[in-house]
Parts: structure tokens; C-alpha cells; sequence
């Protein structure tokens, strides 16, 4: 805090500075120290002005002594009053505090600052173009120029950048019209119209400019803000043609960095009859059908069974060019390990998710969806041979009835000479006694990933990131109740199964492709 001889010399300085708030506080230095901004000034001269005095606080310690404080002020007088090179030749103290030191040791040094200060003294507009121009003519000096005007020579300074500065100008008076040549007024008619003619191509150009942009959210359907360097050529035809009843082609051309052969070409070929007609039409339907779930590698597998011959190039670039584009998310990482319950057992698997025949490594683990409605608990089954799902359940609860039914149901359909491994993680469902007493009375082995390492039953996890981003990801659940959700998802299971085409089966789903195995009827 502040002592009282600081605040009551504050105060009066502030009376006799004219109650300059600003200027007190950047004489006395204050600032730099924190004190007293203009708000703790005001607060004590209302405080004075009421008790004629301030009240007394606790006496702020300085770390220098007296004797060093003479020593700076005695230093700062004896070399022309340079409170720079004070601070640099003795190390001390800051700038502000030099200048605290001699108003408490000279008070008469801050007397004489005081009456120097001239008031604020507000000049009309007239005078101060007077002034500069006086200070331009050379004659007088600014100190002199401002005794003049009652000012300090800094606000001379001010009006000068002002009127020959970049900033606010200051408005000089025109001469009258009698005392310009006519060459001077044509001079000046000439650069007025000029003016106006840049400031309309200014306007027009921006006109445009606005124009395009909210042509390409009312045609191209594109967002607000869009660059128009993300623009297709194609989409930049469309908008030079929905605007050349208004503007002319040379003038849209440069605003959509297109240039003029390219949009020729592109008039060509939207003019020219498209090839391609049917087979957009093909593309849209196995897109809906199949539920906006296939990419182009499947939608170019289904047309080739169909009998359609295309590179796969073209079916990818018409699905862009019309944005039949499969909705995706990220996945966020789940953890669902809650200790240790019974023993664990050895990845025999070892990442070899590769089988000969059916019913010979089994993976397993469980998947949870998130609803409006509630939680919802998908535990699967699935061969490594054709990644067939053996079996599954669904519940609303992760419990050990969910994985052990699934698990006899999977069971019920192996013959009598079939022992496949099950591949699982070390969840607790498949450590509780009842799902190893059901492994060890069908004479199954076990096999479990690492703790926490997720890429040990990678092709499980695969499963059900296909899963979710077919069936589950960006559709609105929010009225489907759980019985609904459940029944959807068991649809999806049966046509995963017997619908869905797996390229690296060769175009077939997993039924397709054991009954051409001739394994299943």
C-alpha cells in the first residue's frame, strides 16, 4: 500500500495540476509502480474533499536508504536532469520511482512541473490548421507557436500528423473559386470523375463478387463462406450461366479463376449427350438399396455380376458427381476392463485370423449402442474362415447370460467332430466359471488377446466398426424405442450374413459363398 505522504502529495499535485487525472499520474511516475491509476487518484481527492485530509495506513518500507535515495536525486540534478542516464550509471532505481525520490526530496521540482503545465486549452479547427501551417512556413518555432495558442508544443506535434500524417485529417480549407485558374478546377474536375469511376468499378466488382457467392448456396447448395477455389469446374460453369443475364463472361471468368478454354469445354460436354445416363441411375439404386452402405469398390463388384462392364474409376466419379458419399465417424476408444477374475489364458491365435475350413477359430467380444431410448449389447460370434457370423444375441445389459447363450448357441450348430478355438479379450464374461465350464464340456480352447491390446482381435473389431458405420452412425434414433432398435439390428445381422458381398469373397456374401462351396444347402 501507499503511505500517506504519497497520497496527500498525489492529491495535491492533482488541485494544482488543474484535476488532470492523466497527466498526474504520468508526472509522478506512478504508473509503473501500479499506483495510483486515475480511478485510486479520484478516490482519494473525494476523500480529501470530504475530511480535508486523508486517513493514515501503515507506512509503506522502502528496500533503499535514504542515503541511496540522495544519492540518485543529487546524481539525477548534477547531469541536467536525465533520469535515463541516472538509471543506467547507478543501477537503480526504476524510472517512475527516480522521479517519486525527487518530488519527496524536491518538492519545489514538482512545484515548477506544475506551473509550467499549461490547461487543457480546446482550439477551433481554424486555429489548428493556422498553427500547422505557420510551423510549416519555418518562421516560428513550435515552443513559440504554442505559446501562441496557449498549448504545449506536443499537441502542435499532434495536429501536424494529423493534417501531413496518415490518420484522422484535418480538413483544410479550400480556396474559393475565384482565387483558382481554370486549369486548376479542370485539374481537379478530372481527378474527381477518375475518383468516382473507381469507386463505381469498386462497388460493381463487389456487387459481383456477392452475387456469385450466394448463386453458388442457391444452385450448388454449397455452405455459406465457401471458396470459390473448391469449386469444381464444372460448378463454376453452372454459376457463369445463371449469371450472364446480369454480368458479362469476361467479367465472371477472372472472379472464378476459370479461364475461358476450360469453360468452353466444360459447355461441351454438360451440351453433349451423357453416356453414362442408365448407369448413374444403376449406381443410385444399389446406393439406396443397400442403404447408402456401399462404397465403389462394391458398387463396381455388383454391377460386374450384373453384367455391366465399367472401370472402377468411373463409378467413383460419378458417385462424386453425385455425392453418393458413405456417412462415417471416428470411433472412440472404450475400455471396459474391471480387474482380474480367473486366470488368463495364451493368444494362441497369435493374429492369425486366416482358417481352412469353417467352424476353426471363432472370435468373439462384445459391442454396445448408445440410443435416446437406452443402451443396447450386441454379442457376436464370427468365423475366421468367411467371416460369417456364427451366432448372436442382444440385450440391453453386458451380462454373463448375454455371451453365455450366444456361446451355446453357437455350439448347437457344430457337428460332433468340430472343435473350433474361441478367440476372445480378457473382458470379465469370458473369465466368470459358467462361460469356462461351457468351453471345457464342448472341448473348445481358449485363447485371449493382451491386456488392453485391441489389435489382437482386430478382425472382431473390424466387424463392428462395418457394423456401426452401415447400420448405426449418422441416422437419427431419437423416437425409435428399444424393442425397435433390437429388431433393426437383428435385420442387419441376417443381411450381413446373406446379402452383404465381401470383396475378398469374390463379390459373394458369406451364405453366397458356402453354398457355392457347397458347405451349406
Amino acid at each position: 500500500m501507499y503511505s500517506y505522504e504519497d497520497r496527500i502529495r498525489a492529491v495535491k499535485f492533482y488541485i494544482n495540476c488543474g484535476y488532470n487525472a492523466a497527466y498526474t499520474v504520468s508526472k509522478l511516475g506512478y504508473p509503473k509502480l501500479g499506483y495510483p491509476d486515475a480511478s485510486n487518484l479520484k478516490h482519494w481527492y473525494r476523500e480529501y474533499s470530504q475530511n480535508n485530509d486523508l486517513h493514515k495506513g501503515r507506512k509503506k518500507v522502502s528496500k533503499f536508504t535514504d542515503k541511496e535515495k540522495r544519492t540518485a536525486v543529487d546524481y539525477y540534478f548534477s547531469h541536467n536532469r536525465n533520469a535515463l542516464q541516472t538509471v543506467k550509471s547507478l543501477g537503480y532505481p526504476s524510472r517512475p520511482l527516480l522521479m517519486q525520490w525527487v518530488n519527496e526530496l524536491c518538492p519545489e521540482e514538482g512545484e515548477r512541473r506544475c506551473k509550467s503545465f499549461k490547461q487543457h486549452v480546446r482550439c477551433s479547427q481554424e486555429e489548428k490548421i493556422q498553427a500547422v501551417m505557420e510551423s510549416c512556413k519555418g518562421n516560428l518555432k513550435i515552443t513559440q507557436i504554442a505559446e501562441i495558442y496557449n498549448v504545449t508544443p506536443s499537441a502542435v506535434s499532434t495536429w501536424r500528423k494529423e493534417l501531413l500524417g496518415e490518420g484522422r485529417k484535418l480538413k483544410m480549407p479550400n480556396p474559393s473559386a475565384e482565387d483558382k485558374t481554370t486549369e486548376q478546377l479542370l485539374r481537379e474536375k478530372v481527378e474527381l470523375e477518375a475518383k468516382v469511376k473507381r469507386l463505381e468499378h469498386d462497388v460493381y466488382k463487389l456487387q459481383l463478387e456477392r452475387d456469385v457467392l450466394e448463386k453458388a448456396g442457391d444452385i450448388l447448395k454449397k455452405e455459406k463462406g465457401i471458396s470459390l477455389d473448391k469449386l469444381t469446374n464444372r460448378e463454376k460453369v453452372f454459376l457463369i450461366d445463371a449469371l450472364r443475364k446480369k454480368y458479362k463472361l469476361n467479367e465472371l471468368l477472372p472472379v472464378l479463376r476459370l479461364s475461358k478454354s476450360s469453360y468452353c469445354y466444360q459447355v461441351q460436354c454438360i451440351e453433349r449427350e451423357d453416356k453414362y445416363k442408365e448407369l448413374r441411375n444403376k449406381i443410385k439404386e444399389i446406393f439406396i438399396t443397400n442403404k447408402e452402405r456401399y462404397g465403389y469398390r462394391r458398387i463396381h463388384c455388383l454391377l460386374k455380376k450384373s453384367g455391366i462392364t465399367v472401370s472402377e474409376k468411373v463409378v467413383r466419379r460419378i458417385m462424386n458427381d453425385e455425392q453418393l458419399i458413405v456417412k462415417t465417424t471416428k470411433k472412440r476408444k472404450y475400455n471396459s476392463y474391471k480387474g482380474e477374475i480367473s486366470p488368463e489364458v495364451d493368444n494362441v491365435i497369435n493374429r492369425d485370423f486366416s482358417a481352412s475350413q469353417p467352424n476353426q477359430k471363432w472370435l468373439t467380444d462384445i459391442t454396445e449402442f448408445h440410443i435416446p431410448a437406452g443402451k443396447v449389447y450386441l454379442s457376436p460370434i464370427i468365423d475366421c474362415f468367411d467371416g460369417m457370423v456364427v451366432s448372436w444375441t442382444i440385450g440391453t445389459s453386458p451380462n454373463a447370460e448375454l455371451v453365455n447363450t450366444m456361446l451355446q448357441d453357437a455350439i448347437s450348430t457344430l457337428k460332433i467332430s468340430e472343435r473350433p478355438m474361441v478367440h476372445s479379450d480378457r473382458g470379465c464374461h469370458y473369465r466368470w466359471p459358467d462361460w469356462i465350464r461351457i468351453m471345457d464340456t464342448a472341448e473348445l480352447t481358449r485363447s485371449m488377446s493382451k491386456k488392453g491390446c485391441s489389435p489382437d482381435n482386430s478382425a472382431c473389431e473390424g466387424f463392428f466398426g462395418r457394423l456401426k458405420n452401415e447400420m448405426f452412425y449418422n441416422r437419427n434414433w431419437n423416437r425409435v424405442t428399444i424393442d425397435s432398435f433390437i429388431d433393426e439390428l437383428d435385420k442387419y445381422m441376417h443381411w450381413y450374413n446373406e446379402e452383404r458381398i465381401k470383396m475378398s469373397l469374390g463379390g459373394m456374401s458369406p451364405l453366397e459363398y458356402r453354398r457355392s462351396l457347397g458347405i451349406v444347402i
